[in-house]
């Protein structure tokens, strides 16, 4: 059998806001959920998750619970995480069709640096022949010409694994291939309720969760 080394690039907030939110499965093993969707022939050789960490603005409790996955996630072997930074602030807009115009103080919350972060690491990697196929999950647009240029330059195949229902036509139109993620795959690559860190730590998933 045809063994190839396969480095995944996870956009963590795309993958929470379009599969993962509002389900019960946010407590995802995503070594697990990678061999259920890829081929066989795909040797996971590292998984690269890109995310920040929140400020609990809204939930207080939301900033534990990342954390206590972050370290759920640290337990999978050759997998790195990479943060960038989530910004909140409170700007000032109209509210549509009122005459005078009224305005109203808004929440404004924006994650900065993971597309950019996982654009640098899918390229530097396959200048530095770590992967002989890379897999992108994502169904960011943003990430159409670093996807390119791997192609085009490197002559590496890239996938998709979309967390889209539909993977968005520009990704389809470049990717070497695209899955998708299903709620089975999600329902069957959860980790154990208690997981046991290197180190020792034990880890509890949330009660909340």
């Amino acid at each position: 059998m045809i063994d190839l080394r396969t480095i995944v690039y996870v956009d963590g907030f795309n993958l929470y806001y379009r599969a993962i939110k509002g389900t019960p499965y946010k407590w995802l093993n995503l070594h697990k959920l990678l061999s259920r969707i890829l081929k066989k022939q795909n040797r996971i050789v590292g998984i690269r998750y890109f995310t920040a960490m929140v400020t609990g603005r809204i939930d207080p409790n939301q900033p534990r619970r990342q954390r206590v996955y972050l370290n759920a996630l640290e337990t999978i072997p050759d997998l790195t995480i990479h943060l960038g930074s989530f910004l909140a602030k409170s700007t000032t807009r109209p509210l549509s069709g009122t005459n005078p115009p009224k305005f109203v103080a808004v929440d404004s919350f924006e994650e900065k640096g993971s597309d950019v972060n996982l654009a640098s690491y899918l390229l530097h990697d396959g200048w530095q022949d770590r992967y002989d196929v890379a897999v992108v999950v994502s169904s960011d647009t943003d990430l159409i010409t670093p996807i390119e240029l791997v192609k085009r330059d490197l002559n590496k195949p890239v996938g998709i694994v979309s967390p889209s229902n539909q993977c968005p036509k520009g990704l389809s139109d470049v990717a070497s291939f695209v899955r998708h993620i299903r709620v089975s795959d999600l329902k069957r690559s959860q980790f154990p309720e208690v997981v046991t860190h290197m180190q020792g730590k034990v880890i509890k998933k949330p009660r909340e969760w």
